[in-house]
């Protein structure tokens, strides 16, 4: 049985490699076929980015309900181990949280959107203007002078106060990842123009928050908020987008309340794109093993009943269509 779990304390061993995401030992596409009965038998190996990392289990999970004699090893380590695996053909699929480059494709990367996510502000809920911060949030262009420029390094700057000059702890992270390359594009640069302490992996960035009073970071989704409780994380407060930089959150712009109220303003394009964007799973060419088709296809017709319940948000069916299209 595949098995999620949440390793705190910023450790790159968050790999996962037990209790059945196994180290990858084979070589993509390895025993991938039908076998004397029609079934699909075989190993599937996925590696890469954190923000697709628990929806490919819940979906692995399920497709191997129906398909008993299917292996499907995962490891998350960023969309950059996962872009980087696949192009060597170390693995069968890699799970992808950014825009594919042409540089990409010109190696020969494929790939297919499975579903939405976004990239969300956090910072620690008993931070000294956490009230404030909630009340007027922040704008994207108070995130670029943190950030970017570094202009501004105060808590009490954000919300033009003078207060007790509490110091601002800046997290970004550092792995090659989707999340800071979108959170990057947001603020109008890349990952590489992000300033901060780099922590490796979304659980880490999130501990690293949790444990700062005085920290910022940004996390994926489902990092910063519960799929049971539908709420956001004990130990972290996301930071409202002051869309429209009127200097408050309007009604219209306060969604943070719940699971299902930011997939929901993510799913009307209410949240911005970026730091919202699709999820893709790539290859190095279009997949031909049967197993690989078989799983891509099963995501996108059967596997989108998971998508919400998931944390996730389901892509609409001009978008599974013309997804479908691809592996024709």
């Amino acid at each position: 049985m595949i098995r999620y779990f949440h390793i705190k304390k910023n450790t790159a061993i968050f790999l996962l490699t037990i209790f059945g995401i196994a180290i990858l030992s084979c070589q993509p596409g390895q025993k991938n076929q039908v076998n004397e009965s029609g079934k699909l038998q075989g190993t599937l190996s996925i590696s890469g980015a954190f923000a697709l990392y628990p929806m490919t289990v819940k979906w692995a999970e399920e497709f191997k309900k129906m398909n008993p004699e299917v292996r499907i090893d995962i490891s998350a380590g960023g969309a950059g181990k996962g872009m980087a695996d696949a192009l060597s053909g170390m693995i069968d699929l890699g799970m992808f949280s950014r825009g594919v480059t042409q540089a990409e494709l010109d190696k020969g990367a494929w790939f297919i959107a499975v579903a939405k996510d976004a990239v969300l502000p956090t910072m620690n809920p008993n931070n000294p203007y956490c009230d404030q911060l909630l009340t007027v949030g922040l704008t994207r262009q108070t995130f670029t002078d943190i950030y970017i420029t570094q202009t501004t390094k105060q808590w009490d700057q954000c919300i033009g106060l003078k207060g007790d000059n509490a110091k601002i702890n800046v997290y970004t992270r550092s792995d090659a990842c989707g999340a800071a390359e979108m959170w990057g594009l947001f603020l109008g640069k890349n990952q590489e123009s992000l300033n901060g302490i780099g922590v490796f992996g979304d659980p880490g960035i999130a501990d690293a928050v949790k444990n700062d009073i005085n920290g910022i970071g940004f996390n994926n989704v489902i990092y910063a908020y519960d799929i049971t409780s539908r709420k956001v994380y004990p130990g972290l407060s996301i930071i409202p987008i002051d869309l429209n930089a009127n200097g408050i959150i309007d009604p219209e712009e306060n969604f943070y309340d719940s699971l299902d109220h930011i997939m929901d303003a993510i799913a009307k394009g209410i949240y911005p794109s970026p730091p919202a964007r699709d999820l893709y799973l790539i290859a190095k060419g279009q997949p031909t093993n049967p197993l690989s088709v078989a799983f891509l296809k099963w995501i996108l017709t059967e596997g989108q009943q998971y998508v919400g319940s998931a944390g996730y948000v389901m892509l609409s069916p001009e978008k599974i269509a013309s997804e479908l299209e691809k592996l024709k």
